[in-house]
């Protein structure tokens, strides 16, 4: 089969950088839509809810892409979603309740085959443990601008905040895109990356991973 040529329904340089590591060609379309959560919906239905709406929002743009690709992240705390930080106190309320406990990230990721318009859905949960940084800590991080346009008002990826603890899952899937995830949903659609994904990650991120067979032979955990 010829390999995809993917349309990347999302803004984010995370994301972007991320799906360079798998090899397959891509571009970036961001969509626009309302995110907010609807009435007693779980962070594990919302997350997947707005990925299939970005991912069906996107097949508007006139593309040959052979696949859309649509993802979305959530932090939760028990059962409550952090999202993105609309101000630098909200930003440290978030910091202050997850320091030196375990949350939930949820990122669900959204494939529609413009061969066949199929529509298919993966998400990848992972418990993240939080370091207790101090309050000198929060706030020069908030002072770095870095927490405000990240879901839970932090990035595990944090060069100098390393805000996380002894952590034992997907590492890209708390970045914003479960590269295994999406290497076992394309396969589904028939395509197969030209290089070892999970190889390639764990290069990248310095980072040993303990799961990444279990998810590409079905698992959810991350």
């Amino acid at each position: 089969m010829d390999a995809p040529l993917i349309l990347l329904a999302s803004n984010s340089p995370r994301r972007r950088v991320l799906l360079s590591w798998t090899g397959w060609a891509f571009e970036v379309r961001p969509v626009n839509l309302d995110e907010t959560q609807a009435l007693d919906e779980s962070p594990r239905e919302y997350v997947v809810r707005l990925a299939q709406e970005k991912a069906l929002a996107a097949t508007e743009f006139e593309t040959e892409a052979t696949v859309i690709l649509a993802a979305d992240t959530v932090v939760a705390l028990e059962d409550e979603v952090l999202g993105k930080p609309e101000s630098p106190e909200q930003a440290a309320d978030f910091l202050r309740r997850l320091r030196a406990r375990v949350h939930e990230v949820y990122t669900a990721i959204a494939l529609i085959d413009r061969r066949s318009g199929d529509l298919i859905t993966d998400v990848c949960r992972s418990l993240v443990p939080m370091r207790a940084y101090s309050e000198a800590e929060i706030e020069a991080y908030i002072a770095s601008g870095d927490p405000m346009d990240k879901a839970g008002a932090y990035a595990i990826q944090s060069p100098d905040f390393h805000p996380v603890a002894d952590f034992e899952g997907c590492y890209a899937s708390v970045m914003g895109l479960p590269l295994c995830h999406l290497v076992r949903t394309m396969a589904v659609l028939g395509f197969e990356p030209p290089v070892d994904v999970p190889a390639v990650c764990q290069k990248n991120l310095n980072y040993t991973c303990p799961v990444y067979r279990a998810i590409l032979e079905g698992e959810d955990e991350g």
